[in-house]
Order: structure tokens, then C-alpha cells, then sequence
């Protein structure tokens, strides 16, 4: 079938239910945002929040406007993510992070599964592999994609090793790519998955669902 772009409908898993990212989301994503680890790693792409009222404005920044397909080529739909039960990871509805699909190109049945961020609290949890699991069945299988890009800043190994152990293939590394928030520029790590590694993929994340708290 020919790929489509993703029309932003609610996708649950047994510890995550991810939504359009909503106005109402934002006071929630700001205190993430405000974190002084998540830039320790290497997240360095947009600012860093000078006070909550800053952070909140960052969130909406940042997700709001994009959380609904824009009916072009592009069709990014940014994820709120929150915990769908009561478990060791928090109470249901908390929101843990988000992340998003876009850069949606039909003709190459391509995509890219990006501009991720969770909580620290959730990090080596389950809820990176559950959203990543989510997000790939969602458009492998239903948008009918055949490669989805996932990339992330060299100096981010925290993040690059999370993406590695999702079972997605290292391409190369785009230098000079993106400016960071600081004037400097980026050198991009790029990873992918296509469609005849998917079945591969879904089952490592699966089991890997299955076991991790």
C-alpha cells in the first residue's frame, strides 16, 4: 500500500498511551524540560529554560504547534506520553516524556521517528522501548512505511546507545549538520530501520517489553 501520514490516533501499549501532544500537555513537559541532566547528555538542540515560566513557554514552543498533522508533506505529529496504569513507574496519566513522527516523505515510504525526550526518571525504563515499539508498528504497519530514520547529536552516547539497542542499523554520521542552541553545529548520528529488519526489531523490543520494569 502506499504510505500515508500518520494521522496522529491515540496508540497504547501495557505502560504507555501516546496522544497528540495537547495545549494542556505543556505544564507538564516543562519541568522535564527544565532538568539540568537532560542537556548534561548532549541534548543540546533548542535552549535551555532560564526559569519555569521559560519552560512552559519552551514546551508549547516545542510541541504545541506541531502536535497535529499539517496536512503537507512533512505530517509531524508530536506524541505526549503518559503512563497508561498505575505501576513502579508512576501513577497513570503522569506524563514521562514525548516524541515525535514527522519529516514524512510518500514517495520514499520514509520517515523519522525523532525529537524524543523523557524524564530522567523513566531513563533505562521501559518506556523508551514500549513508545519506540508503538511508534514503528504504527507506521510500518498501519502508515505502510519501508524506512524510518532515527537520529541523534554525537555528543549524546546515552542517546545513541539507546538507539543501537533497539536493534536499528548505524548509517553514518552527517557533519556540520544542524546548528545547536549554543552557535555551534552539530555532527548528526543517523540510524534507521527498514521494512525487512522490522520483524526483527519488533520482536527484540517486545521481549524486551516483557521483562523490564
Amino acid at each position: 500500500m502506499p504510505a500515508l501520514l500518520p494521522t496522529g490516533r491515540p496508540l497504547t501499549g501495557p505502560h504507555l498511551r501516546l496522544t497528540p501532544f495537547a495545549a494542556s500537555d505543556a505544564e507538564d513537559l516543562a519541568p522535564l524540560l527544565a532538568d539540568p541532566a537532560l542537556y548534561a547528555a548532549g541534548y543540546v538542540i533548542h535552549r535551555r529554560p532560564r526559569d519555569p515560566d521559560d519552560a512552559l513557554a519552551l514546551a508549547r514552543e516545542r510541541c504545541v504547534d506541531v502536535a497535529a498533522p499539517d496536512g503537507g508533506g512533512s505530517g509531524r505529529v508530536c506524541y505526549a506520553i503518559r503512563l497508561a496504569a498505575d505501576t513502579a513507574l508512576g501513577q497513570t496519566g503522569t506524563l514521562v516524556g514525548t516524541s515525535s513522527f514527522g519529516d514524512c516523505d510518500l514517495a520514499r515510504e520514509s520517515g523519522h521517528l525523532g525529537w524524543t525526550l523523557y524524564g530522567r526518571r523513566w531513563w533505562g525504563t521501559v518506556v523508551n522501548p514500549e513508545a519506540k515499539l508503538l511508534l514503528l508498528t504504527e507506521a510500518f504497519e498501519t502508515l505502510g512505511y519501508g524506512r524510518v530514520k532515527i537520529q541523534t547529536d554525537v555528543l549524546n552516547t546515552r542517546s545513541q546507545a539507546a538507539i543501537a539497542k533497539l536493534g536499528a542499523v548505524r548509517e553514518g554520521v552527517l557533519r556540520r549538520e544542524t546548528a545547536r542552541e549554543d552557535g555551534s553545529w552539530r555532527d548528526t548520528v543517523v540510524f534507521s530501520v527498514v521494512i525487512d529488519e522490522w520483524p526483527a526489531v519488533k520482536a527484540g523490543l517486545q521481549a524486551r517489553t516483557s521483562r523490564l520494569p
